[in-house]
């Protein structure tokens, strides 16, 4: 174990993991530098791990802009280890690199650092303390705030609706609207600034590489939430986050597959088989929202995705080992579930979902979820 005294205390080790591809490098790097050299926390502590995931074809390798940024900066830096790979490796794949790193070496944290963002002064102190102080703390994200917008949330933690879709609270509303707890339960931890015990990691796995991309997040919290652990959201931890609404058709099928692979790995058969019929009729609504959007193609690639019995093999075995050392149950995880679906982005607003669908699944969270799943 790897640690640093300080002031007659014993500080944990934590590695920052930066990981960044193409030509974002060119873009963040300034404000990320900026972030890690205004830490409050210890640099002797620190490591500030950059995982470079390759580039585009047709470009070139930003590698050498990073290492002249560091060059430049390095008085005011902590140790800084630079991995360059091959080939992309994806969001997980990329992020899963840097947790191996920092387990390898002995670290007690890692905190995933998005690449177009930027630390708060006491983005890391603040996580540290509440994980100190907490050891049932499994995960801990800061609070994500915009960018230029710094006075609005991004994010203040991730509900989790109980028919698993995910979506930011309190977004683009300030901290003095919501009057936020300095630590605060939340469905699912954001991936963009979220700090993990390293111990947990080798205990519990790293982030799952077949969920591709979406929903890795959420899959980490729920099964260190299976076993007990808190995920939560700490106040005075800000990052800050140069967010862009990107709506890409391509990203339903793996939001769509994703959802119902979590509904499938979390829940026990008999709560699947109480929430089937509000299932059915959110299926109804999003296939008709599928057929405005333009987007309809995409959920018959995910009806065709679960007609092929080796996509089933391959999460089934993973339900089986999830279920069989689960530590609370259903009820307990449905307990603060989110019971209605708000999207934040104008566009994506829909009153069909407003005014009939959400309404729906809070009675059916009443009166099905809430009375009759007590296992």
């Amino acid at each position: 174990m790897i640690e640093t005294v300080h002031n007659n205390s014993i500080l944990p080790k934590v590695v920052i993991m930066y990981l960044v591809w193409d030509q974002e490098p060119f873009l963040y790097m300034d404000d990320v530098i900026m972030g890690v050299e205004a830490q409050t926390y210890d640099k002797d502590a620190l490591e500030f791990l950059i995982v470079y995931n390759h580039f585009k074809e047709g470009n070139t390798s930003a590698c050498s802009h990073i290492r002249e940024q560091i060059e430049k900066h390095k008085e005011r830096l902590p140790h800084v280890t630079i991995l360059e790979q091959t080939e992309n490796l994806g969001f997980s794949g990329g992020n899963n690199l840097g947790m191996q790193w920092a387990m390898d070496h002995g670290y007690q944290y890692v905190f995933l650092h998005n690449a177009d963002a930027y630390m708060g002064a006491s983005c890391i102190q603040e996580l540290v303390t509440a994980m100190e102080n907490d050891k049932m703390i499994g995960a801990a994200q800061s609070l994500v705030m915009l960018h230029p917008e710094t006075n609005k949330i991004n994010t203040s933690g991730n509900v989790l609706h109980y028919l698993m879709i995910g979506y930011c609270d309190d977004y683009k509303k300030t901290k003095e609207e919501v009057h936020l707890p300095k630590i605060k339960k939340v469905g699912y931890i954001s991936g963009a600034a979220v700090m993990m015990r390293t111990d947990l990691l080798k205990q519990y796995g790293f982030w799952d590489d077949d969920y591709f991309m979406y929903h890795e997040d959420t899959d980490y919290s729920l099964r260190l939430q299976m076993q007990g652990y808190k995920t939560v959201m700490i106040r005075d931890s800000e990052f800050f986050h140069k967010y862009q609404f990107k709506k890409s058709i391509e990203k339903y099928f793996w939001i769509e597959r994703n959802r119902y692979v979590l509904i499938l790995l979390f829940y026990k058969w008999p709560t699947i088989i109480f929430l089937l019929p509000m299932l059915f009729v959110f299926e109804v609504g999003l296939i008709i929202f599928s057929l405005r959007g333009g987007w309809f193609d995409k959920r018959v690639e995910v009806y065709q995705y679960f007609l092929k019995k080796e996509n089933w093999n391959i999460w089934l075995k993973k339900r089986t080992e999830i279920q069989k050392n689960r530590k609370i149950s259903d009820r307990s995880l449905l307990k603060n579930a989110g019971t209605g679906v708000y999207f934040q982005e104008d566009e994506m607003r829909n009153p069909l979902l407003l005014y009939v669908g959400n309404p729906l699944m809070w009675a059916y969270y009443v009166v099905v979820v809430k009375l009759f799943i007590w296992w």
